[in-house]
């Protein structure tokens, strides 16, 4: 059976404003039968790490948390703690920078926590009994939450392909515990004869598994070069974009497969308990090539596309997908292949990453289905 996907586009006239396009999207949603009087409704989004600009806007919170409000509900935005240093790794810093980016309660009409605890260890061992793990680490408040609304930026993502909703309850809903079991497995390189030896990726690494070795023949003797002990890596990859030589790589194996399967299980974890209470919006606007994460936002891929909303994790993922892929590729953006309409555009940023595994096994696994039907608002 087919999963409905509900589309509205972002042409706008005087009576048709974003806003009120997303609000005519909530009604073909039957969200007021997901939630019910004082029920705590967590909506799941990224704050967007200091210096990112592609997060989803406040205004479009607020928007979301007036109508769960309508129900009687009690909505509060929330996120998780990194498992990389940055601004974001323990929850006074990212409160901090969820203020700076705007999202205080006065502006979205609801509190803001962060749903793991102060530093990532407030979490629940949920049993998912699946064939990589038995129980995943999930942050508490997103578990104890009576229902779920996961508010997803769409765009690239170094390890998976694509981030979108699936990656925002995987990875964005696990504890630190949980972030690091997906990560654990997926250790950088660096190649050493490109090695300009600036050590900025030693401030990046949160294990301090790398280490500034002695000039040798691959430098040729000029200086130290970056060296990754795979032993304390954890496999955040959160060293592979600050380097400015582009020099810390993937090794792609086994490995990047294996961590879309975790992080699918994770999300099954998320959401099994509240079968009927989620609800997921997928916003495709400023496609970056990378995550939220970084410290910055780069130029999209394709041009803004619209929002979309449904109750099925997977088919909104590949509608997301599809709807990307046929759009004419930004020229003056990283994307350097499959610019055409119709060619795999994160194929073309991640050339070695398939993005389709995720997907897959999330279906296999029964998060959902990839056969949906776009409903145009």
């Amino acid at each position: 059976m087919k999963s409905q996907v509900f589309f509205s586009d972002l042409r706008t006239e005087p009576e048709k404003t974003p806003l009120e396009m997303l609000d005519l999207l909530l009604n073909r949603t039957d969200l007021k039968r997901k939630i019910k009087e004082k029920d705590l409704v967590a909506i799941k989004l990224h704050f967007g790490e200091k210096g990112n600009t592609a997060y989803v806007r406040p205004i479009f919170l607020r928007k979301i948390v007036d109508r769960v409000k309508e129900y009687k509900s009690k909505p509060f935005l929330t996120d998780t703690n990194t498992l990389y240093t940055g601004t974001r790794s323990e929850a006074v810093s990212h409160l901090t920078i969820a203020y700076e980016h705007g999202f205080t309660e006065p502006a979205v009409n609801a509190p803001i926590l962060i749903a793991d605890g102060l530093r990532g260890n407030s979490a629940i061992k949920v049993k998912i009994d699946k064939p990589i793990f038995k129980t995943v680490s999930i942050a508490h408040s997103i578990h104890m939450a009576d229902a779920l609304i996961g508010v997803t930026h769409f765009k690239g993502h170094e390890l998976s392909g694509f981030g979108g909703t699936l990656k925002n309850l995987g990875m964005g809903c696990a504890s630190r515990e949980g972030k690091l079991s997906q990560h654990s497995n997926i250790s950088p390189k660096v190649k050493g004869k490109a090695c300009t030896g600036c050590e900025i990726c030693l401030s990046w690494c949160p294990a301090e598994a790398i280490s500034m070795a002695p000039p040798d023949l691959e430098s040729k003797g000029k200086h130290p070069v970056a060296l990754i002990d795979s032993k304390k890596c954890i496999g955040c990859g959160e060293c592979i974009l600050p380097c400015p030589a582009g020099v810390i790589q993937i090794q792609w194996n086994e490995s990047i497969p294996l961590f879309q399967k975790k992080m699918v299980e994770h999300a099954f974890g998320v959401i099994q308990h509240k079968k009927g209470k989620t609800l997921y919006l997928n916003f495709l606007t400023q496609i970056t090539p990378a995550c939220d994460c970084n410290r910055f936002s780069d130029t999209p891929i394709v041009k803004d596309i619209g929002m979309l909303a449904s109750d099925d994790p997977v088919a909104i993922d590949q509608a997301s997908v599809d709807l990307v892929n046929q759009e004419e590729g930004n020229q003056s953006s990283k994307l350097t292949k499959n610019l055409e309409t119709g060619g795999d555009k994160f194929r073309g940023l991640y050339p070695e990453v398939d993005w389709n595994i995720q997907l897959a096994y999330a279906e296999e696994i029964g998060l959902g289905t990839r056969n949906y039907e776009l409903v145009k608002i």
